[in-house]
């Protein structure tokens, strides 16, 4: 432990010691929607191809005929052998990157949950896209394509430079990516969901593509507890409209109806697609986030 502490931090996202956690997790599609050619995510024979394509982590669950016991031998290390025939899956991160994303760390929160995801998929040898949305619906921010370990200072590079604000949808940002990403594999989307569609064309086009979706809402404490008494004035930040209210608490119990409402809608459109969704705060830390409730719910291993 000391010695990681000691070591400079690669980004200010995630500390060195829960990047190194990450780094020893991988991601759990509920299914192989994925293409042949290389990758840690293998068809049920494993390595029986004699066509050798790489090398990986061993990561516990893993298959100890593949290990390659020399290379253990030198580095007291295990890594484990890949083939020409195992299969690649393509993890997409798709970021809102909109004006409501920037209260009570809910930005900062999803680009740490994008850079510890993107960490999985890189060093599981997964291929990496990442979209993010920004003023101009039509010219989101992305990084295409990413692949292996030496890619994390790219990917760590572009989170951290990402400005949010605007009024582009998490719906938007999903229909720019699809009309470049190519490849079949995971679509992690990343949002408050506090949009004005219900989501489900987009779900059905991220399904239609192949993708997988596994859809994370993370709300500010006030918006999963508001604080209203009293006369308030509510304004959007992103179209900048005001709504006067006289009665709070009859608001309150609105809000709540409808906010329960949308994340039962936003769970079942997930799961009818065999994907998985999951509403955290933005108060939670990350590590609460990942290593308790991802990792109880399978999403990770």
């Amino acid at each position: 432990m000391t010695d990681i502490q000691s070591r400079p931090q690669l980004t200010p996202l995630l500390s060195n010691e829960t990047l190194a956690r990450v780094e020893r997790m991988r991601l759990c599609p509920n299914r192989r929607l994925t293409n042949r050619t290389r990758g840690e995510h293998a068809v049920g024979t494993g390595g029986a191809s004699i066509d050798f394509s790489d090398y990986r982590d061993y990561v516990a669950g893993d298959d100890i005929r593949y290990v390659d016991w020399n290379i253990f031998a030198r580095l007291q290390r295990p890594y484990l052998k890949l083939y020409a025939h195992e299969e690649e899956l393509h993890v997409v991160v798709l970021l809102d990157a909109s004006s409501s994303m920037v209260s009570e760390e809910k930005y900062e929160r999803a680009r740490q949950l994008a850079a510890a995801f993107s960490t999985m998929a890189l060093l599981g040898t997964e291929r990496l896209s990442l979209f993010a949305g920004s003023r101009d619906d039509d010219q989101p921010a992305m990084l295409q394509g990413a692949s292996g370990r030496q890619a994390t200072r790219l990917v760590f590079e572009f989170l951290e430079h990402l400005v949010p604000g605007g009024d582009s949808t998490i719906d938007a940002t999903i229909a720019s990516a699809l009309r470049v990403h190519r490849g079949r594999g995971i679509a992690i989307v990343l949002s408050d969901f506090l949009t004005t569609s219900d989501m489900t064309r987009s779900f059905n086009r991220l399904n239609s593509a192949g993708l997988e979706i596994l859809a994370v809402q993370i709300l500010g404490p006030n918006e999963i507890e508001p604080d209203l008494t009293g006369d308030v004035r509510l304004v959007d930040c992103e179209t900048g409209r005001t709504l006067d209210v006289s009665s709070a608490r009859d608001l309150l119990d609105l809000y709540h109806e409808h906010r329960s409402a949308m994340q039962t809608h936003l769970s079942s459109q997930c799961r009818r697609r065999n994907g998985r969704f999951e509403s955290v705060s933005s108060a939670e830390t990350l590590e609460s986030i990942l290593f308790e409730t991802l990792l109880r719910r399978g999403w990770i291993r």
